[in-house]
């Protein structure tokens, strides 16, 4: 920044000549020799100026000392209005904050960690309360309310957790238990339409495994359905040596360990032993005396021991 830099006015000329005095101020203000040259000065309004000294302080590099001095009307003396540390242009600033729940991506949490759900998250809507009218966003709404009254079923408005264990058949609570909504909160269609996308993104029909895959998991042997609506899209993958071991699937995902994508081959058998019982191999009980096995005696009775 030059000397003399202006935004739409010409600085006041005394104010603007008062660097003396701005930079006594901001050592005065700052640590001892961290104040370093006049960088520039900037009119801030009628006789109000604003003094720049680069800052020497280690960790602030681009930073400036901002020393505001101000005259009154008519007066020849130059006072003190404020002295701040300012980042310049080129100033090395801390990254923007961001909120934890913003921060957090997947496979953050540890054991002992705790994921606190905000009361209005769009991925959850309340599930059945026991009253006998559910919330207006409830699955258990208009529909079961229809349900209800064509089969006269009784309705109680006790909490849910003053339920009995085993409700009564036909009741509200027992078609909430057998969706399994008795819970204070449930999935809500925004959340099954997310889990859904995120599921299909990691093991669904566009991934480079699925696309080479002889077929899909809809006719794989190892596929273990799901409950609920997203049964119809999804399930678990239950092969020990696939790539989605445990994992949700699309039913339009596959690999190469399907089940009935190819047949381990039978190993060959090694042929039966032939045995030919009329045949009759010689043993003989002694050497041949040529053999060699045993040196050659031109007299057998002259031998010390003989032979065996």
């Amino acid at each position: 920044m030059s000397a003399a830099t202006t935004r739409s006015r010409t600085p006041d000329r005394l104010c603007a000549e008062a660097v003396d005095l701005a930079r006594a101020a901001a050592e005065e203000a700052a640590a001892p020799g961290v104040v370093g040259e006049h960088v520039g000065v900037l009119a801030e309004g009628d006789r109000v100026v604003t003094h720049f000294f680069r800052c020497m302080e280690l960790g602030y590099r681009g930073w400036r000392w901002a020393v505001t001095v101000a005259r009154a009307s008519r007066a020849k003396a130059v006072t003190l209005d404020e002295v701040v540390l300012l980042p310049g242009p080129d100033a090395v600033l801390a990254p923007e904050w961001v909120p934890w729940s913003e921060r957090l991506r997947p496979g953050d949490m540890g054991p002992g960690d705790l994921l606190p759900t905000e009361a209005d998250d769009l991925r959850l809507e309340p599930g059945y309360t026991g009253e006998e009218a559910p919330p207006p966003n409830s699955p258990v709404s208009e529909e079961m309310a229809e349900l209800v009254e064509a089969e006269d079923a009784e309705v109680t408005a006790a909490p849910p957790a003053k339920l009995p264990a085993v409700p009564a058949r036909g009741s509200i609570p027992a078609v909430a238990e057998e969706l399994g909504m008795r819970r204070a909160r449930v999935l809500s269609r925004y959340g099954l339409h997310t889990a859904a996308d995120r599921w299909d993104e990691a093991f669904g029909a566009k991934t480079p495994m699925a696309q080479a895959a002889p077929a899909s998991c809809v006719s794989c042997g190892f596929l273990t359905p799901v409950g609920g609506s997203l049964g119809q899209a999804f399930g678990v993958c239950a092969n020990e040596f696939s790539p989605a071991d445990g994992r949700v699937v699309s039913l339009a995902y596959g690999c190469g360990g399907h089940s009935e994508a190819a047949v381990m081959p039978t190993p060959p058998r090694p042929a039966e032993p032939v045995i030919d019982e009329n045949r009759v191999d010689p043993f003989p009980l002694r050497p041949a005396p040529d053999s060699g096995s045993v040196p050659a005696m031109p007299d057998e009775e002259s031998a010390e021991l003989g032979h065996s």
